[in-house]
């Protein structure tokens, strides 16, 4: 069995166990409420509505309300210098169909269970992991400063070894010239 439904002017069809974005209807998340706009119901037994029909009901569930993706809205109009740019972020409703009663009293279930989605919590459980994330990072970046900082220490007291060391080789060095020089002199006049 089958129903046209309307709502937020707008003609949907569904059938048991369909998920459906609407136009924000103001139920609270995983609310169960009657549509009584039914247009038509259709099946073994076809039901037109003068326009709707009486008797006839289909039961929702509420499973998200959040907005649409950023739509760009661009108006120009040419070689009049006009350009008018803007985005837009439709909220709608999503629309569990639990189950359709027909004006005979005729009820088809769907065995399936509505799975009801939080955006704003979703969202509030990653801005958290954000915070946690940038905090981890800083204190990362804390620690490897001071390990930059030891390293840095290390060479500076590593350079001021080797300075030594080529200070003390550069006089040794300048010792033994000086000697040979000297021996070259003395040998040179004998």
């Amino acid at each position: 069995m089958y129903a046209i439904i309307r709502t937020g002017g707008k003609q949907y069809k569904v059938q048991a166990g369909d998920v459906v974005q609407v136009d924000k209807v103001e139920h609270k998340l995983g609310s169960e409420f009657d549509i009584n706009e039914i247009l038509m119901v259709g099946g073994e037994s076809t039901h037109v509505g003068q326009p709707l029909v009486k008797g006839a009901k289909v039961t929702v569930v509420v499973t998200k309300q959040a907005k649409t993706k950023k739509e760009i809205v661009f108006k120009k109009k040419r070689r009049q210098g006009y350009r008018k740019f803007a985005t837009h972020k439709q909220e709608f409703t999503e629309l569990f169909v639990k189950a359709i009663t027909s004006p005979d009293g005729k009820v088809t279930k769907t065995d399936a269970t509505p799975n009801v989605v939080d955006v704003a919590a979703k969202r509030a459980e990653a801005e958290q992991a954000r915070i946690a994330a940038r905090k981890e990072r800083a204190a990362n970046k804390s620690k490897g400063e001071e390990v930059v900082k030891k390293a840095a220490k290390k060479v500076v007291a590593k350079k001021k070894v080797a300075k030594k060391v080529v200070k003390k080789t550069a006089k040794k060095a300048t010792k033994a010239g000086a000697k040979k020089k000297v021996a070259k002199k003395t040998s040179k006049k004998a």
